[in-house]
């Protein structure tokens, strides 16, 4: 009996510490953990989302910007596109209110960063607090292109990749610099020989695989699972220029090498329409900008920039290239509301449209649309004078190319590059003289004018 008493007992005594134990827990859950501010409706499961490698390697990293008012906006792609599908409620969002990590906490190996440079006052040392943070940083710097056409300065150093691991996330810190036509430009992610090349999956990096441009953003500042950040004031614009930033940049030894042979027109009349050029240019720009229109640089104004850097200053005009289904029937109103009134049209919609403005000082804007074919593109042109029209069928846009969505006044966006043409590169190529009969003789130009454009009635 005695025996029996003590067995009851103890389970007594077992259920009794389970029951306080299991009281505790819910008193902490229910009470301690709301007054605190730490605890939320799905418990369990967000602590651990807000504990996860990222959202800690951001929170870091954020902490790290800060205390070094280093200029740094989130262009994450992936994060940008769930932001801008709930920007509304993003906005509305006030810091540590969130309630489960959306963003922050799924298993990736990076979140991409920019820093713009041209604000960064207080680089020296931050690698040294990094480190000291727990991240294990990786910087990539090559010569900045902005001074290649100057001798005495080409081959100047500047930072273009900062790579900083913590545990298992990296974040990609994508240094932007300004640029004379007012926009930013990254460089292209290039490892050294001596570095490290499993430090993190360089090929999962979603910026530096090309030199790239964008538009200067307007930031605002958002909480996104707890954390205060800047992001693009329009995330959806910034989306859409990423896959089309590619940046190609002027090749300045061979323009120097070109103006050593044929040198350049630097009169006060050649200097005056390079200036009304660009001008129209930046006018053309955006007008087509505003109506949503892509475009590139085309015919020898493409000619210009690939060969010597700058526009030839005898031709006269400014030639754009468009494809047909960007045109809109309000483009002519918007030219004309914008001081460039229509001076030809050729062709029609369906089949050889081109389109003239009338800019200042006589500088003409053309415009040629291009069509697309299974294996090609071609364009229409008319000769204002006879009325003759030609095929013409410029190799250097293949189908499916991607697409150009902004002018850049001392670089390019393709395809205005025309890298290639149908059996060579570009410089091998006669049409590289068609816009150039005054440095060869006539019959051989005549010969390559056949070779390039097809007569067709």
């Amino acid at each position: 009996m005695s025996r029996i008493n003590k067995n009851v007992l103890l389970a007594l005594l077992t259920l009794t510490s389970s029951a306080f134990l299991l009281f505790q827990l819910y008193y902490y859950k229910h009470y301690l953990s709301a007054k605190n501010g730490t605890g939320s409706s799905k418990s369990k499961g967000n602590r651990i989302g807000f504990d996860s490698t990222q959202w800690r390697a951001v929170k870091k990293f954020i902490t790290l910007t800060s205390s070094q008012n280093a200029p740094v906006f989130l262009i994450d792609p992936w994060i940008l596109e769930l932001i801008s599908k709930n920007l509304e409620q993003v906005k509305n969002a006030s810091q540590g209110s969130a309630s489960d990590c959306r963003f922050l906490c799924a298993p990736r190996d990076f979140t991409a960063f920019a820093l713009q440079y041209h604000l960064w006052k207080s680089e020296d040392g931050w690698f040294r607090i990094a480190e000291n943070m727990g991240f294990q940083c990786l910087k990539i710097e090559s010569k900045d292109p902005r001074l290649d056409g100057i001798d005495s300065l080409s081959g100047t150093a500047i930072p273009l990749h900062y790579v900083c691991k913590l545990a298992t996330h990296a974040i990609h810190l994508v240094v932007f610099h300004e640029r004379s036509g007012n926009y930013l430009w990254h460089g292209h992610l290039r490892l050294k020989g001596h570095m490290d090349r499993k430090f993190v999956p360089f090929r999962k990096l979603q910026f530096g695989r090309y030199p790239g441009a964008f538009d200067r953003p307007e930031l605002q500042q958002v909480t996104i699972d707890g954390l205060d950040v800047l992001i693009p004031k329009d995330p959806g614009h910034f989306l859409e220029e990423v896959p089309h930033s590619r940046f190609i940049e002027c090749r300045y030894k061979e323009a120097r090498a070109f103006l050593q042979q044929y040198l350049d027109d630097n009169t006060v009349d050649a200097m005056a329409f390079r200036k009304r050029a660009k001008e129209l240019l930046q006018l053309a720009a955006k007008t087509l900008k505003e109506l949503g229109v892509p475009f590139w640089l085309s015919s020898g104004t493409c000619l210009g920039w690939y060969r010597q850097c700058s526009i030839i200053p005898y031709s006269k005009d400014v030639d754009l290239g468009i494809f047909i289904q960007d045109y809109k029937p309000d483009i002519i109103l918007a030219f004309q509301n914008a001081g460039l009134p229509l001076k030809h049209k050729f062709g029609k919609v369906e089949d050889s449209l081109e389109l003239s403005f009338q800019g200042k000082d006589d500088v003409k804007l053309d415009i040629f649309f291009f069509y697309e074919e299974t294996d090609h593109m071609w364009n229409g042109g008319t000769q204002a004078k006879t009325g003759k029209k030609f095929n013409v069928l410029p190799a250097c846009i293949p189908a499916g190319q991607k697409r150009a969505p902004d002018l850049i006044t001392d670089g390019c966006k393709l395809p205005c590059g025309c890298w290639k043409l149908n059996s060579g590169l570009l410089e091998e190529q006669p049409v590289l003289l068609t816009s150039e009969p005054s440095l060869q003789p006539p019959e051989l130009w005549f010969l390559k004018r056949r070779f390039y454009y097809k007569t067709f009635m």
